[in-house]
């Protein structure tokens, strides 16, 4: 069935071959990029008569009714079994209905621009775009969810799809001359050992030797030479600006302070133990 991935061990191994032939190289800039450089949107590449929408709508769905009079072309409805999600979905021409199903380029063609399309010919940029390898009836949000991501960044939420996807992508890559960036191929060599491809052994560096540390000797421990401890000296005694009124009393420092009288100690006018928070004989001193 289109949604179950049917890749066996000997199709992942071809592929995983093939990805080995493609060059590996960063990611071009994309300027200069626009849907029109790979020509006509749905194009009559094939000259049947029909756009390329339409013929890959007739070979992924079933179930077709098709409009009367376009030949058979025109598809109005059908039933997808999607690929990337795994489920059925009823297909209804319309301006508000057409978009839960999609055509996916497998390779995005803004990726396929970054890793090599932009050197193609214009005619071969418009084979690419609407070459059935690279096309997929998919489900609508998913492929929106895709936009122009690689294999590196998405994957079909469908698992046993995953291996058929990415041997779609390394196809057309192949036939296009287009190359892979090296997370992108890490990420397709992941895919495929998961289908039972051998993959490529790692070329691992020799570990690192670790050299003993050289033990110093041991000196034997000698009582430290007495120092005496420095004199105490006594705090010095803050002052305050001006010496409060003998009747005088704070209600807050705050107000002693406007006074001009803090910070205020221990017997002197002013001063109360409710003022002195830390019980040192000195109340509303700045800390």
């Amino acid at each position: 069935m289109p949604g179950s991935d049917t890749t066996q061990s000997s199709d992942a191994q071809t592929a995983l071959d093939t990805l080995e032939t493609l060059e590996v190289k960063g990611r071009a800039p994309k300027t200069g990029y626009s849907r029109e450089q790979f020509g006509q949107v749905w194009a009559d590449i094939d000259h049947n008569g029909c756009d390329t929408r339409n013929d890959i709508l007739r070979r992924d769905l079933t179930s077709i009714t098709a409009k009367p009079r376009t030949h058979g072309c025109k598809v109005i409805t059908g039933v997808l079994d999607d690929p990337y999600t795994a489920t059925t979905i009823d297909f209804q021409q319309g301006k508000n209905t057409s978009s839960a199903i999609q055509i996916d380029h497998v390779v995005a063609l803004s990726d396929a621009w970054q890793t090599g399309a932009q050197n193609l010919s214009t005619t071969d940029r418009e084979q690419l775009a609407n070459d059935p390898v690279n096309l997929l009836a998919v489900d609508g949000p998913a492929n929106q969810q895709k936009s122009d991501a690689d294999a590196a960044t998405w994957l079909p939420s469908n698992k046993d799809y995953r291996c058929t996807y990415v041997s779609k992508q390394i196809d057309v890559k192949a036939k296009y001359r287009l190359w892979v960036k090296q997370p992108e191929k890490d990420a397709m060599i992941q895919v495929l050992g998961n289908c039972g491809a051998t993959l490529p052994e790692k070329t691992q560096d020799p570990a690192p030797v670790v050299e003993e540390p050289t033990q110093a000797p041991v000196q034997q421990a000698t009582a430290p030479a007495y120092v005496a401890p420095p004199a105490e000296q006594a705090p010095t005694q803050q002052v305050p600006a001006q010496q409060a009124p003998a009747t005088a009393v704070f209600a807050n420092c705050a107000e002693a302070r406007a006074a001009g009288a803090a910070p205020l100690y221990a017997g002197s006018p002013g001063y109360s133990s409710n003022l002195d928070g830390d019980h040192d004989g000195i109340a509303c001193e700045r800390k």
